[in-house]
Parts: C-alpha cells; sequence; structure tokens
C-alpha cells in the first residue's frame, strides 16, 4: 500500500480579503488531499468571511504578529508535512508538489522555496538588498546560510515543526526557523520557486527598514544565546585590548623610574582586565549551558520519524 503522508496548508492572514480566495484555490488545486488551515492575525477586512466562503478551516489568534500565528499553526496542527505560504498570493502554488516530494525522496526536515521575482513590483530592490546582506551575515555567524532566509514559502516536516520553541513575535520568524535548522544540522535543502506581484487591493505589512532592524536585533539575539562563548569573548578580548593600551605607557615609566604616576589609569586598566575575564568565564559557563539547551531540542526532534517514513 502506497504511503500517502497527511499534508496541511498553513496560511498566516492579515487583512488579506483581497488575495486569499485565490491563494486557498491555488493550493487546493496544487495539493487535493492536503487539508488549508487559514490563520488570522486581526483583521480589519473580510478575510475570515472570504477565507471560510473559499473552503478553508479558519482560525483566529489574537497576539498580533507573524510570529505569534506561527507560533499558534505549529503548536496547533498536526500532520506529517506542513506547507507554509503567505495568504497575499504571491507564491507560486503550483510548486507546492514538488516541494514537498524533495522533502519526501531526501527526507529533508525542510525546504525552503527561494523566490525568483516575476515583477519588478513583486520584489522589491530594497528588500531584496536587506536579503542578501542578512544571508550573508548569517552565513558568517553560522558557518553556512540559506539562498533566501525570509522566504515565507517552506515545506517542513513534523520532527521540525514539534521541536521548534518559536520565540519570536514578527517577520523576523524566517530568520529564527533558519537559525533553529542550522544549529540543529539538520537536512534541508533549496527549490527556486517564482515570486509574483500582490493582487489588487493586497498591501505589503512588511517595513523594509523597521522589520529590517528586527530581523539584525533578531540575528544578534540569537548569536549571543546560541553562540555564547563567541559573543562575550569578543567583548572580553575588546576589553583587555583597551587595557593593554591603556597600561603600556604606565609599564614604561615604571621599568624606567620604578613609579607609577598615574594611579586612576592603573586601576583602570586592572578593572578593565577584570571585567574581559569574568566576560570570557560568563561565556565558558552559558556555552555550557546552551549545549545542554541544543542537546535537549535534538533529543525532542529524534523523537520523531523522518519525513517519508511510516
Amino acid at each position: 500500500m502506497k504511503y500517502e503522508p497527511t499534508i496541511a496548508v498553513l496560511l498566516p492572514c492579515y487583512n488579506e480579503e483581497a488575495a486569499i480566495a485565490q491563494t486557498i484555490a491555488g493550493f487546493r488545486s496544487a495539493l487535493p488531499s492536503a487539508k488549508i488551515y487559514v490563520y488570522d492575525n486581526n483583521s480589519a477586512d473580510r478575510t475570515v468571511e472570504v477565507a471560510r466562503a473559499a473552503g478553508a478551516t479558519v482560525r483566529t489568534e489574537r497576539i498580533q504578529g507573524k510570529g505569534a500565528v506561527v507560533r499558534r499553526m505549529f503548536g496547533d496542527i498536526d500532520a506529517d508535512v506542513y506547507v507554509m505560504a503567505d495568504g497575499d498570493a504571491t507564491y507560486d502554488s503550483s510548486s507546492a508538489p514538488a516541494l514537498v516530494q524533495r522533502m519526501l525522496d531526501e527526507q529533508l526536515d525542510m525546504v525552503v522555496g527561494c523566490r525568483v521575482g516575476e515583477a519588478a513590483a513583486a520584489y522589491r530592490r530594497g528588500h531584496r538588498f536587506g536579503n542578501a546582506m542578512l544571508t550573508g551575515m548569517l552565513a558568517r555567524l553560522f558557518g553556512r546560510s540559506f539562498t533566501d532566509i525570509l522566504s515565507g514559502y517552506r515545506v517542513f516536516s513534523r520532527r521540525f515543526v514539534k521541536s521548534f520553541p518559536v520565540l519570536s513575535v514578527g517577520f523576523e520568524i524566517e530568520t529564527e526557523i533558519s537559525v533553529h535548522a542550522l544549529e540543529l544540522k539538520m537536512p534541508v535543502g533549496e527549490l527556486d520557486t517564482p515570486y509574483f506581484a500582490r493582487p489588487e487591493g493586497s498591501v505589503s505589512k512588511l517595513s523594509t527598514y523597521r522589520d529590517g532592524w528586527r530581523i539584525l536585533g533578531t540575528i544578534a539575539t540569537l548569536y549571543r544565546i546560541e553562540r555564547p562563548l563567541w559573543f562575550y569573548g569578543a567583548f572580553g578580548a575588546a576589553l583587555l585590548a583597551l587595557a593593554i593600551i591603556l597600561a603600556m605607557p604606565l609599564a614604561i615609566t615604571y621599568a624606567q623610574t620604578g613609579l607609577v604616576p598615574r594611579f586612576p589609569t592603573a586601576i583602570l586598566a586592572t578593572g578593565l582586565t577584570i571585567l574581559a575575564a569574568l566576560s570570557v568565564f560568563a561565556g565558558l559557563i552559558l556555552d555550557t549551558v546552551v549545549r545542554g539547551r541544543l542537546e535537549v531540542r535534538r533529543l525532542a526532534y529524534l523523537a520523531y520519524r523522518a519525513p517519508g517514513e511510516h
């Protein structure tokens, strides 16, 4: 008997009355056996009514922000394969079967739909530049990255979803998802997918600068949490370098005269050296804690079967 995985299509929505029906119809055509869920995030228009009329299962998340919606979706829904996209009809629903098949064939835990803009209005130059910058930064911080870390079009395995402790609130959720996969060294893949302009009446909720700063802050926070030895070690090294710069003239004067003429500077250099040592020790202690947390997350991840196994 052929194995047929259960598939859930997850569509977070906020004021997508103009596009949600088209999005639902596209995924229903592409994945006839999938169950489609629309999670409304306090829309002020007719998104809920339109989505329900289109045949989707509609639920509501009151905490504002895409991260909050993803947290609720991942907690509520049980399936073998999760297809997540935005409800604005910008992602190519016809690519979904290929994304799912790639996951099952190669037993991957996440497949990212990398956006290939079909129109200039679909993928603005500022967003393209910001995405490239953040992608490169993530690669430098964590050793590897994805071509399009901010893509909202992704397919997940059950063990990815159920081992992922969502902490983000807003649009930085895609960055957190990427870091989770990198930290647990999950098998992941990418597939180019068309990216379209929004239908008339649909407006982007992403702010290039505000959300860009939030994503940068998320990367810094995640690096502090996941790489504490390097993070606090860098502070320690900077403090020690400053202490050495301040202490060198004092050391030269002492070698020549046997006197220490500037006691405040000497005290400051000593204090900076102590702070540098404390910073490094804090990094060492936190690194041990992080290793324990990572082991717990890895065990939660391994509690579920690989995609395609039954």
